[in-house]
């Protein structure tokens, strides 16, 4: 992960300073702040459009080679921090966004987390890592939720900073990759090519079409919340960036971490096999194991209530 992060180059200098009034946060006519892209607007599903208009961006210091200054990291913070109880931290998958949380997010709010979901590896609507916005704004342990890839970044940052992390949830983790494999040899023409690919519509719809069992119609709307990171300036350079440095091999780290996990699977997963769920199950320290009916390779999207149930039980300690 670090090796990574440090791939994603800031700005050469820092940004000018701003009046108070620029520095505001800014909404267009819709209530989607001005950095989303405009193909937000097109988006009819209501909890993502709800959870648009709250992701912020938020400074954060970052010093790098002769860099030294702030860059913003686009996040969705609780309404209220619960300094007594460790927060809820949600990564998302392999190039997605924290839209990926719009079903479960206000689940969690209601059940009384203090939860932040937040974009990271270069994806989202922000270029900035997990390590750096934990130690500005969060600064307690946390429960730290990754899904499918989000799970393989969970474990090397508890690997890397076990101070961090006071509970761990996997979901469907896709923890035993060896990386990208012979794509990081591939010349950068020929990966951005492939990038492009990777972004265009019909791809991205028969990834959901395996990822959910949606209606169609539910499946293209879903398939443009899941590609509207796309459209940032810096994608395709962090997506080509991200194959070159290798990706991620984590499978070492496992029988490392100490902390208690909570490995959660679906029932009818046809991306990431249940069998490398129970793989986990036994080689880490410390962990349970749950099974989540009813849903595909995103629980959270299309099972939310049976998810969070899972989540505050864990987080409370019904779930040891």
């Amino acid at each position: 992960m670090m090796g990574f992060l440090r791939m994603v180059t800031p700005p050469a200098s820092p940004p000018a300073k701003r009046s108070r009034r620029q520095r505001r946060v800014r909404a267009n006519g819709d209530g989607f702040p001005v950095f989303l892209p405009k193909e937000v607007k097109d988006i009819k599903d209501p909890f993502a459009r709800a959870l648009a208009q709250r992701i912020v961006r938020i400074p954060v210091p970052l010093q790098m080679g002769n860099f030294k200054g702030c860059v913003m990291s686009s996040c969705i913070k609780p309404i209220v921090q619960q300094h007594d109880k460790s927060p809820v931290v949600l990564l998302h998958c392999f190039d997605s966004s924290c839209l990926e949380w719009r079903r479960t997010y206000p689940l969690l709010e209601q059940a009384s987390l203090e939860t932040w979901a937040i974009d990271v590896l270069g994806w989202g609507f922000s270029d900035l890592g997990t390590s750096t916005l934990w130690k500005t704004y969060i600064k307690r342990p946390m429960i730290l939720v990754g899904p499918s890839l989000g799970a393989t970044v969970a474990v090397d940052f508890t690997a890397t900073y076990p101070e961090a992390v006071d509970k761990l949830v996997l979901i469907n983790a896709n923890a035993y990759s060896e990386g990208t494999g012979a794509l990081k040899d591939l010349p950068k023409s020929i990966a951005y090519a492939g990038v492009k690919l990777l972004k265009s519509f019909p791809l991205r719809l028969l990834a959901n079409v395996l990822a959910f069992s949606s209606p169609l119609s539910e499946n293209i709307d879903w398939t443009n919340i899941g590609r509207l990171h796309c459209q940032m300036p810096w994608w395709e350079d962090a997506m080509v960036d991200f194959m070159i440095s290798g990706g991620y091999n984590v499978a070492s780290h496992i029988k490392h971490i100490n902390q208690k996990t909570l490995v959660v699977c679906s029932e009818n997963d046809q991306i990431v096999s249940n069998q490398l769920s129970v793989k986990l199950l036994c080689e880490l320290q410390n962990a349970v194991f749950r099974e989540v009916p009813d849903s595909g390779h995103l629980p959270h999207v299309e099972n939310p209530k049976q998810f969070v149930k899972l989540i505050s039980d864990f987080a409370s300690g019904k779930i040891n």
